[in-house]
């Protein structure tokens, strides 16, 4: 397989994944404090870390903390909005807004990364899109569907600054600075919320930080693995396993123009998966 192919296998694992972490999100009531809910997320995640932060810092120091700090303010911001989105809107709805993100990294890929610009690049994400509408048919445009449009934002821009991570920086330590370097940001957005903390939200909060470290691990992967718009279309195959959740946990109805949509977002992935790769060296994981 080539490193589109095994690019492409890392970002279905992931969001496969990252779709359970936000069905643990959903069962929270849409009154519940989001910052505590987050607050919780990075603790947990930073717990979770920190023996294989502690195991690998000898060997690689951290390096370039000011993308760190940017990307793990953007990675807040991102799941501050992803919790109102899922509170407030059905988990297929949510997701297919989420998944605009690879449509956006396209354009953001040649203005951030200066990633060459092709037909088949465009037309790839465009399609994919497309068969997210056919499936999903997102037609309410309100504050949470804004919301979840600002983390697929998030999301694009956060893995496009990836590149400017160092590859030797163990993915245990830019998970790691992804969740801690935001935290006292958090923690103040967390008491100007007020009221009494809801100590019941961490087990959910857990679970959900376990998996989309998961996720996010697979993505760092991924796009060190090849170019962002080739393989960012691979986003939208956890669109499947979201409208399978929607109805098994949630009792949401995609409807007939499933099959159609699901048609438009894996065709391209397969034609992208079978190109031959160009002659260059592989960069190393």
């Amino acid at each position: 397989m080539n490193a589109v192919g095994i690019g492409i296998l890392y970002l279905v694992l992931g969001n496969m994944v990252a779709v359970f972490s936000d069905a643990l999100v959903k069962v929270l009531e849409p009154d519940q404090p989001i910052f505590q809910f987050v607050f919780f997320r990075q603790l947990s995640a930073a717990l979770l870390l920190a023996p294989w932060l502690l195991w690998s810092w000898r060997r690689n120091p951290p390096v370039a903390l000011k993308w760190h700090l940017l990307r793990a303010h953007i990675w807040a911001v991102g799941v501050c909005l992803m919790v109102v989105a899922l509170t407030r809107l059905p988990l297929a709805t949510a997701n297919a807004l989420f998944y605009a993100a690879p449509l956006l990294m396209v354009p953001l890929a040649v203005w951030l990364a200066g990633e060459a610009l092709s037909r088949q690049k465009v037309l790839t994400a465009l399609l994919g899109f497309v068969g997210v509408l056919i499936v999903l048919r997102p037609t309410e445009v309100n504050w949470a569907a804004l919301a979840a449009l600002g983390v697929a934002l998030s999301l694009a821009v956060n893995n496009l600054l990836i590149k400017r991570i160092p590859l030797q920086q163990p993915i245990a330590q830019t998970l790691f600075f992804t969740n801690v370097l935001s935290m006292p940001f958090i923690l103040a957005l967390a008491w100007w919320e007020g009221g009494e903390w809801q100590w019941q939200m961490w087990w959910p909060a857990f679970g959900s930080s376990a998996l989309i470290m998961v996720y996010a691990g697979l993505c760092v992967m991924a796009y060190r693995k090849a170019e962002a718009s080739k393989i960012a279309s691979a986003e939208y195959t956890g669109l499947l396993m979201a409208v399978a959740i929607g109805v098994w946990l949630f009792d949401e109805q995609p409807g007939l123009p499933l099959l159609l949509g699901c048609l438009c977002i894996l065709l391209p992935l397969v034609a992208m998966a079978r190109s031959k790769p160009k002659t260059q060296a592989e960069p190393a994981l």
